[in-house]
């Protein structure tokens, strides 16, 4: 199957989002519409069905989203800090899997696609929309080693943090010594409450926002 849209409307769409279009977002609609074609999708998809591992955010992110129609919100998209322009794509369900990324010269070859272009960044704006799929890509079918089930959880998961009564959703609570403890709670925070704390935030304790 072939993509339903072009990639002219994704990068319209894209550009949108940003009220520009950069050379990132053409690498993440390109890498999203090979993804529909090498897993045999439909894309951008109006259900559930592929979900998208992207291995850091920004302008690339986006591009991957219109797309694929995968996104952090509707919970088709994870986002993992890794730092590379790069996503893996998953078919939930035939559970094939592909990682896709640009290839090595990429930035070299855009450049040389458009020779008429004013500087190498409009260069690799030119040329990443010019480049073939494989001048452009590499994919590579990979296998998770991650259970795709347990990280999506299941429609009303929920569950009420022992210490602080905060809820928990998608069955990421921790259970210690017959308590039910969020992963803050349970020392796995990226944050300190600041001291003191000002008088219109209530401090946390044990019994917490359970009513709210």
């Amino acid at each position: 199957m072939s993509s339903i849209a072009t990639l002219d409307q994704l990068l319209e769409q894209t550009a949108s989002l940003h009220h520009h279009l950069c050379p990132r977002q053409v690498l993440g609609v390109r890498m999203g519409m090979l993804a529909g074609r090498w897993l045999g999708v439909d894309l951008p998809q109006s259900n559930k069905r592929v979900f998208v591992f992207m291995e850091t955010d920004g302008c690339g992110s986006d591009g991957v989203s219109v797309a694929t129609g995968a996104w952090v919100g509707r919970r088709t998209m994870r986002v993992l800090d890794f730092g590379k322009v790069a996503a893996t794509f998953v078919d939930t369900a035939s559970g094939a899997a592909v990682r896709i990324h640009p290839h090595p010269e990429s930035r070299a070859r855009a450049i040389a696609a458009a020779p008429e272009a004013r500087d190498r960044w409009h260069a690799q704006l030119l040329g990443y929309r010019r480049l073939t799929d494989e001048g452009l890509l590499v994919a590579e079918p990979v296998a998770l080693t991650v259970d795709l089930a347990t990280l999506i959880s299941r429609p009303g998961a929920r569950s009420l943090c022992s210490m602080c009564g905060e809820e928990i959703m998608n069955e990421r609570e921790l259970h210690r010594s017959g308590e039910v403890l969020c992963r803050s709670c349970a020392g796995q925070t990226y944050y300190a409450l600041a001291s003191p704390v000002p008088s219109e935030i209530p401090a946390r304790h044990a019994t917490g926002w359970a009513s709210r």
